[in-house]
């Protein structure tokens, strides 16, 4: 991999030509000048960590999908609930399997609010997610951040930092919250689920959210086209699809939703139909 553009450089991003020069926020070797599915669910999210050719894709997607902003916020609110929820019910120990770039509410500060000696686990490919979350994390020794591929079970589950903070024996709060998504069928993802699954105690908890085509099959089909120009294309899945990857637990109220329709806050009134988001979400526990 080529170091990137350079300081003074200038980047044609699909015929729209700019300066690039390398932020301070992304590591050496990153390339700037290809789209990154991370970067680009850090600018829905409003996040500052994303280059010129992310923010392009990011606003096509948007063109596509006017919601995908409040899409995107909505997933974002629904991991914290679920992360609170769980605290609540007693887990101590989390995986976050594809934690994204870091960003406000993130598990290890809503899972510690509410149980200072809970312990987490981030997971991610992307270099820049895990650059940023090793700072953010620094001088918490109860959070770590391993970079590795959901598809690769057995080295995020035999890490160093999975080791020194997971203790196996005992519930864990998996949180699979938009990664299965960019995971293809032809990677079986419901495969990489249960080996996680099979991995942790009766008692544990898994989170999913997933982008899906049920509820506007046009402008998802066109945001899926979109994410062709990136490494990791979208695969939509309709609820029955997405309800598998919950084998071996049991889902509980109110059962796979809409992502606002899961547990929301009291006060909490979506301004849009929460259809109009196209994310399913939901929380089971492994008995």
């Amino acid at each position: 991999m080529s170091g990137g553009p350079w300081p003074g450089a200038r980047r044609s991003v699909r015929g729209v030509e700019e300066a690039v020069e390398r932020p301070t926020w992304a590591p050496e070797g990153v390339r700037l000048d290809q789209p990154s599915t991370a970067r680009i669910y850090d600018y829905l999210l409003g996040g500052s960590h994303n280059s010129a050719v992310d923010r392009h894709i990011a606003r096509q997607v948007i063109e596509a999908m006017p919601d995908a902003v409040d899409a995107a916020r909505a997933n974002r609110a629904f991991l914290s609930r679920a992360v609170r929820f769980l605290a609540d019910a007693g887990v101590r120990q989390f995986l976050d399997l594809g934690s994204g770039i870091p960003t406000a509410g993130n598990v290890h500060e809503i899972a510690q609010s509410a149980a200072p000696d809970a312990r987490v686990v981030y997971v991610d490919v992307d270099p820049v997610a895990v650059a940023h979350s090793r700072v953010l994390l620094a001088g918490n020794d109860r959070a770590a951040v391993v970079q590795a591929d959901l598809r690769e079970p057995e080295r995020i589950l035999d890490s160093r930092q999975a080791g020194r903070l997971l203790d196996l024996d005992a519930p864990v709060g998996l949180l699979m919250v938009a990664i299965l998504h960019v995971i293809p069928d032809a990677d079986d993802p419901a495969r990489l689920v249960a080996r996680f699954r099979d991995a942790v105690a009766v008692g544990s908890y898994l989170a999913i959210s997933h982008l899906t085509a049920d509820s506007r099959p046009k402008e998802t089909a066109r945001v899926q086209e979109i994410s062709r120009r990136t490494p990791t294309r979208l695969t939509m899945r309709s609820h029955e699809q997405i309800s598998r990857f919950f084998a071996g637990f049991e889902l509980l109220d109110p059962g796979l939703v809409w992502v606002p329709e899961w547990r929301p806050d009291p006060g909490d009134e979506p301004d849009i139909h929460p259809e109009r988001l196209s994310n399913y979400g939901g929380v089971a526990r492994k008995n």
